[in-house]
């Protein structure tokens, strides 16, 4: 009987952990998501995979950073020009070949496993803007 109270005390201490760990509170105050508008995007020859150099602007606070994506099958790079994405803006920088990506730009996979990029539905997102 003492076996079976300590394994349910030791379950309900994990469920308790691990719903603490991923309040939607304690997961904005980890990351830090902001949006950001592309200004400039190249072709990253490169890459493994087919990809773009974005540069993409998150407002004053955050400033300009460059970001690496393998979304070339789904956007053209006059299609990304000027679009409103949301970006993990407190990574480490990630060395891919010769470019340092220093933003996580988020995207969803879509049925064939292409990228989707998450971004803003309506217009007037502040540059900058933390997603909470």
């Amino acid at each position: 009987m003492c076996g079976f109270f300590y394994a349910l005390y030791y379950f309900l201490q994990n469920l308790v952990n691990y719903i603490y760990i991923w309040q939607p509170s304690t997961i904005s105050k980890k990351l830090d998501i902001r949006v950001g508008k592309i200004i400039e995007v190249n072709d990253f020859p490169e890459a493994k995979k087919l990809a773009y150099k974005l540069r993409i602007d998150f407002g004053p606070e955050v400033g300009v950073k460059n970001s690496s994506v393998q979304i070339v099958a789904l956007y053209s790079k006059e299609e990304l020009l000027g679009m409103l994405v949301l970006g993990v803006v407190n990574f480490p920088p990630r060395k891919i070949g010769p470019f340092e990506s220093e933003v996580l730009t988020l995207g969803v996979p879509d049925k064939d496993g292409k990228v989707i990029l998450v971004a803003p539905q309506r217009a007037g997102a502040v540059l900058g803007g933390k997603l909470f």
